[in-house]
Protein backbone atom coordinates (compact mmCIF):
# COMPACT_ATOMS: atom_id res chain seq x y z
CA UNK A 1 0.00 0.00 0.00
CA UNK A 2 1.28 3.22 -0.61
CA UNK A 3 2.15 6.13 1.49
CA UNK A 4 1.75 10.07 0.99
CA UNK A 5 1.11 12.45 3.80
CA UNK A 6 5.04 12.91 4.61
CA UNK A 7 3.68 14.62 7.97
CA UNK A 8 2.71 11.48 9.22
CA UNK A 9 4.82 8.90 8.54
CA UNK A 10 7.38 11.02 10.80
CA UNK A 11 10.04 11.65 7.96
CA UNK A 12 9.67 14.90 6.60
CA UNK A 13 11.89 14.23 3.45
CA UNK A 14 9.33 10.97 2.15
CA UNK A 15 7.02 12.35 0.04
CA UNK A 16 5.59 8.49 -1.36
CA UNK A 17 6.35 4.92 -0.93
CA UNK A 18 5.24 1.93 -2.70
CA UNK A 19 6.24 -1.50 -1.43
CA UNK A 20 6.28 -4.51 -4.55
CA UNK A 21 6.73 -7.92 -3.24
CA UNK A 22 8.73 -10.31 -5.56
CA UNK A 23 9.27 -14.02 -3.60
CA UNK A 24 11.59 -13.78 -0.51
CA UNK A 25 12.76 -9.91 -1.56
CA UNK A 26 10.91 -6.55 -1.11
CA UNK A 27 11.70 -4.01 -3.47
CA UNK A 28 10.56 -0.36 -2.07
CA UNK A 29 10.56 2.59 -4.42
CA UNK A 30 10.47 5.51 -1.85
CA UNK A 31 10.24 9.40 -3.30
CA UNK A 32 12.39 11.46 -1.23
CA UNK A 33 12.37 15.68 -1.16
CA UNK A 34 16.40 16.98 -0.08
CA UNK A 35 16.37 20.38 1.43
CA UNK A 36 15.97 22.47 -1.11
CA UNK A 37 12.66 20.63 -2.32
CA UNK A 38 14.31 18.32 -4.98
CA UNK A 39 12.63 15.05 -5.81
CA UNK A 40 14.55 12.08 -5.86
CA UNK A 41 14.13 8.26 -5.61
CA UNK A 42 15.10 5.43 -3.22
CA UNK A 43 15.06 2.13 -4.74
CA UNK A 44 15.77 -0.40 -1.67
CA UNK A 45 15.61 -4.27 -1.94
CA UNK A 46 15.12 -5.90 1.51
CA UNK A 47 15.77 -9.68 2.05
CA UNK A 48 14.74 -11.39 5.51
CA UNK A 49 17.58 -13.13 6.84
CA UNK A 50 18.41 -15.44 9.97
CA UNK A 51 21.03 -14.58 12.44
CA UNK A 52 22.76 -17.98 13.24
CA UNK A 53 24.49 -16.59 16.41
CA UNK A 54 21.49 -14.84 17.98
CA UNK A 55 18.91 -17.08 16.88
CA UNK A 56 16.72 -14.33 15.40
CA UNK A 57 15.46 -12.88 11.86
CA UNK A 58 17.13 -9.44 10.64
CA UNK A 59 16.34 -7.52 7.41
CA UNK A 60 19.23 -7.06 5.13
CA UNK A 61 18.69 -3.76 3.00
CA UNK A 62 19.97 -2.54 -0.10
CA UNK A 63 19.62 1.06 -1.10
CA UNK A 64 19.70 2.91 -4.89
CA UNK A 65 19.76 6.32 -4.86
CA UNK A 66 18.44 7.73 -8.49
CA UNK A 67 18.20 11.73 -8.96
CA UNK A 68 15.65 12.79 -11.49
CA UNK A 69 18.43 14.05 -14.06
CA UNK A 70 19.49 10.67 -13.87
CA UNK A 71 15.93 8.91 -14.44
CA UNK A 72 15.97 8.45 -18.35
CA UNK A 73 19.76 7.35 -18.33
CA UNK A 74 18.50 4.56 -16.07
CA UNK A 75 14.87 3.94 -17.40
CA UNK A 76 16.82 3.43 -20.77
CA UNK A 77 19.65 0.91 -19.41
CA UNK A 78 16.95 -0.80 -17.47
CA UNK A 79 14.65 -1.34 -19.97
CA UNK A 80 17.64 -2.85 -22.61
CA UNK A 81 18.87 -4.95 -19.76
CA UNK A 82 15.42 -6.24 -19.26
CA UNK A 83 14.98 -6.69 -23.48
CA UNK A 84 18.18 -8.37 -23.25
CA UNK A 85 17.32 -11.06 -20.51
CA UNK A 86 13.81 -11.31 -22.53
CA UNK A 87 14.62 -11.44 -26.16
CA UNK A 88 18.75 -12.86 -26.04
CA UNK A 89 19.16 -9.97 -28.51
CA UNK A 90 22.17 -7.67 -27.79
CA UNK A 91 19.96 -4.05 -27.88
CA UNK A 92 21.17 -1.16 -30.16
CA UNK A 93 21.58 1.79 -28.05
CA UNK A 94 21.82 5.36 -28.86
CA UNK A 95 24.36 7.18 -26.54
CA UNK A 96 24.27 11.37 -26.36
CA UNK A 97 27.66 12.35 -25.76
CA UNK A 98 28.75 15.83 -25.11
CA UNK A 99 32.03 16.20 -27.00
CA UNK A 100 34.14 18.07 -24.79
CA UNK A 101 36.09 20.15 -27.08
CA UNK A 102 33.15 21.48 -29.59
CA UNK A 103 30.79 21.49 -26.18
CA UNK A 104 28.15 19.56 -28.53
CA UNK A 105 26.08 16.73 -28.73
CA UNK A 106 26.63 14.13 -30.59
CA UNK A 107 24.80 10.77 -31.35
CA UNK A 108 26.09 7.50 -31.66
CA UNK A 109 24.57 4.26 -32.47
CA UNK A 110 26.37 1.20 -31.43
CA UNK A 111 25.45 -2.59 -30.36
CA UNK A 112 27.28 -3.46 -26.75
CA UNK A 113 29.50 -6.29 -26.76
CA UNK A 114 32.27 -6.95 -23.62
CA UNK A 115 34.79 -5.69 -25.55
CA UNK A 116 33.18 -2.42 -26.22
CA UNK A 117 32.00 -1.87 -22.77
CA UNK A 118 33.82 0.29 -20.22
CA UNK A 119 32.36 1.31 -17.15
CA UNK A 120 33.16 4.97 -15.44
CA UNK A 121 31.55 4.98 -11.70
CA UNK A 122 31.80 7.90 -9.69
CA UNK A 123 30.23 7.82 -6.11
CA UNK A 124 31.39 11.35 -4.48
CA UNK A 125 27.84 12.67 -5.46
CA UNK A 126 26.07 10.42 -2.71
CA UNK A 127 25.50 11.42 0.89
CA UNK A 128 26.67 9.45 3.32
CA UNK A 129 24.03 9.22 5.87
CA UNK A 130 21.57 6.37 6.10
CA UNK A 131 18.04 7.14 5.78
Amino acid sequence: MAEFDNDKSGRKNEIYSIPIRAGKRTYFFDIKATRSNEYYLTITESKRRFNNENGKFFYEKHKLFLYKEDFEKFANGLNDAVHFIKTGEKPVITEVREDMNAGEETLDSKVFTDENISLDVSFEDLETSED
